[in-house]
């Protein structure tokens, strides 16, 4: 299944950015899916996910200001982020799970000036 991501840009701090996920097959069936990123000179890091059940969790940095959703009908999932400030910036990458079959999206740059 591949994976495609798009949405990211150059945004002011304060300023708001939707990323899109696409699939190449149904995520019906997907157990994890995720958002992660990565800054310069950083470890990739998990930003948010959404579970088959629904259930949603964020990294601490992002609560309250990025939300995640998915789509079935479209397969695709979102990342809606608000309020974002300048440590946001980052190549943002799309995760998708099912079993044992992980799928990598080729990540999205979004940079958020101060």
């Amino acid at each position: 299944v591949q994976l495609q991501a798009s949405g990211g840009g150059l945004v002011q701090a304060g300023g708001s950015l939707r990323l899109s996920c696409s699939a190449s097959g149904n995520i019906d069936l997907a157990h994890f899916m995720a958002w992660y990123r990565q800054a310069p000179g950083k470890q990739r890091e998990l930003v948010a996910f959404v579970s088959s059940g629904g259930g949603k969790n964020y990294a601490d940095s992002v609560k309250g200001r990025f939300t995640v959703s998915r789509d079935n009908a479209k397969n695709t999932i979102y990342l809606q982020m608000d309020s974002l400030k300048p440590d946001d910036t980052a190549v943002y990458y799309c995760s998708m799970m099912w079993g044992t079959l992980v799928s990598w999206g080729p990540g999205t740059l979004v940079t958020v000036s101060s």
